[in-house]
């Protein structure tokens, strides 16, 4: 008879019937929670519902221990682990339906909460969909078509979750959604609403995802996932995801998204756990919301967003002096401002030296080889952003020393100083009134917002190596030579054609974002007008008071300037352009006057 059963159930999962009824059910689980939580609901529609999601959970509970006890041959280990344990959290979710159970054992309390139903629907369809085959296929989009298509999907999806009657207090209109959706997804922090305020926990949660997924990017957690829970992906989907992922050798490209992800959620809760561990209890006195505010600006601060709770953001009273929080706020997006590849070479680098140290201690005489492990654009991003975030401090603390900084101590005004150089380099936190600054500080503050972060990184701007390798061309043109050269290297005739039209079209897109607002604009001061463009362009998030009182054709502009800076002019021309790659032939050369 168990061997009947055993052919029967065989049979159904050979067929893949269990995994497209696992699939139809957790994307019922999904719409329902949009349902639930995006509306108002009297109490029978909400005990209907409740039973829903129970019927839901005992039916994926089944599916998944059938398909625990059936495994498919090529099942990896990892993934059958992930539905052992997605089966004992549906089947103590189920046992907690009990009132026995309940009674009996008290500490499975904690459990009893919607939260974690809620939390096991999302797992359950994370699991499901992930399963499915996904092929990303140089026929139909290239990886720049891919990067920009994934980006207008987190958007337009936001932007949906935004207008739902629960996400706001007292409703929002669409080109206000579509703007705080474009924000959080270009990880910018400008907002034409407060918050804290405006957005209800509901709301303020769907920002930080689209903040997360933004700081990533939606292939990043597509992609991976994919490839956990199946195993193994075409070739096809490793070439393009080499070129979105910075992968140097494609056979890495799922190690280094693996490692992105580690790395990404390991800093972002070390931050959280700091940032709650700093938080005055008295301030926000319920566990459950100094909770939120810690994860919440953990990961706006890492993904460079700037995006607060808080109606003033760190200037805000009870917050402005506290130091501490402010230095892991900047320790947070400083790290996710660097760049993921620098991170990790950083880190093989780190664990390479360690080990040598040790191997030398062990054995001194023994001749050790140091090879070439931190790579030139490591190398040339550190001490770009180790050279601005020096001058920066230093600059704004002799500027604003009797203004802004003067209602601070000795140590405050140090540490102000830094948050305040550092911020603009695409953070968008604010521990000062921006409006309040000096002109001399503005012009600042312009040049460090325009430089931004560093690529491949969650921030913006035209990147710290652009701007280095336009120094070192200049420099490199001044003393006469004909290429530049660098801790004995030589840098690629295509870095710097990317670098200076990277350069051009930035200052072409701010500069036609300046003139379209200024035109639309003609009451408000040109400077707190291009103080926005540039700060929307390089996905900063600084203002100086006048986002929420634009006008939606300004609004719309700054939108654009967002998305266009979150994804690159470049890029954009690539996705749109024909992409030639190798010409067969040359053109005689000839010199063009320059000066």
């Amino acid at each position: 008879m168990l061997s009947f059963f055993k052919n029967i159930l065989s049979g159904i999962y050979r067929e893949r019937r269990l995994s497209k009824i696992a699939a139809i059910l957790s994307v019922c689980g999904i719409f329902l929670l949009i349902f639930d939580l995006g509306f108002t609901h009297i109490e029978s529609e909400r005990n209907f519902l409740k039973n829903l999601y129970y019927g839901i959970i005992s039916l994926g509970f089944l599916i998944v221990l059938v398909r625990s006890f059936l495994p498919r041959q090529e099942t990896p280990k990892k993934v059958r682990l992930f539905d052992w344990l997605l089966s004992i959290s549906f089947g103590t979710l189920l046992l907690l339906r009990i009132d026995f159970i309940i009674v009996n054992l008290g500490f499975l309390k904690f459990f009893n909460q919607m939260g974690w139903v809620y939390l096991g629907l999302f797992l359950f369809f994370i699991r499901e969909i992930s399963s499915f085959k996904v092929n990303f296929k140089k026929d139909y989009l290239n990886p720049a078509q891919l990067f920009v298509a994934s980006f207008l999907l987190i958007i337009f999806l936001g932007t949906f979750f935004l207008l739902l009657p629960k996400a706001t207090h007292s409703g929002i209109g669409l080109i206000d959604a579509l703007f705080t959706a474009t924000s959080a997804v270009c990880v910018t922090g400008l907002i034409v609403v407060d918050t804290g305020s405006y957005f209800t926990t509901f709301g303020q949660s769907v920002i930080m995802v689209l903040i997360q997924l933004g700081g990533l990017g939606i292939m990043t957690f597509a992609s991976y996932f994919s490839y956990f829970f199946r195993g193994n992906t075409s070739y096809a989907n490793q070439l393009m995801l080499k070129d979105i992922s910075n992968s140097e050798k494609i056979g890495e490209v799922f190690m280094v998204l693996k490692k992105i992800l580690l790395l990404t959620f390991s800093i972002e809760a070390a931050g959280a756990l700091f940032i709650y561990f700093n938080i005055d209890s008295a301030i926000i006195s319920s566990l459950s919301d100094r909770i939120f505010f810690s994860v919440f600006h953990s990961i706006s601060g890492f993904c460079n967003a700037g995006f607060s709770t808080l109606e003033n953001s760190l200037y805000e009273p009870g917050f402005r002096f506290n130091y501490p929080l402010h230095l892991i706020i900047a320790a947070l997006f400083i790290l996710g401002g660097i760049g993921f590849p620098i991170l990790l070479n950083l880190y093989k680098y780190v664990r390479y030296y360690t080990l040598r140290k040790l191997q030398k201690i062990k054995d001194p005489h023994k001749a050790i080889y140091m090879p070439w492990v931190l790579n030139l654009n490591s190398r040339i991003v550190l001490i770009t952003t180790l050279i601005l975030l020096l001058t920066g401090t230093g600059l704004f603390y002799i500027f604003e020393y009797n203004n802004t900084l003067s209602e601070h101590s000795e140590f405050g005004k140090i540490v102000t100083a830094f948050f305040g150089a550092a911020t603009p380099r695409t953070a968008g936190f604010n521990s000062i009134d921006t409006s309040a600054l000096h002109f001399s500080t503005l012009m600042l503050v312009f040049l460090l917002m325009w430089i931004g972060a560093s690529p491949a990184s969650t921030g913006g701007g035209i990147k710290t190596s652009t701007f280095a390798l336009a120094t070192l061309n200049f420099l490199s043109l001044a003393k006469g030579k004909d290429r530049i050269e660098v801790y004995k290297r030589e840098v690629s005739n295509i870095s710097i054609r990317r670098a200076f039209g990277i350069i051009s079209l930035s200052l072409i897109v701010i500069g036609l974002a300046i003139f379209l607002m200024a035109f639309l604009e003609q009451d408000k001061n040109i400077i707190a007008i291009t103080f926005e463009a540039f700060s929307a362009y390089s996905t900063v998030g600084l203002s100086m008071g006048i986002t929420a009182g634009l006008s939606s054709s300004s609004k719309l502009i700054i939108i654009a300037t967002m998305f266009v800076g979150r994804v690159s002019m470049l890029t954009l021309l690539i996705a749109i352009l024909r992409n030639i790659k190798h010409l067969n032939y040359r053109y005689p050369s000839e010199e063009i006057l320059i000066n």
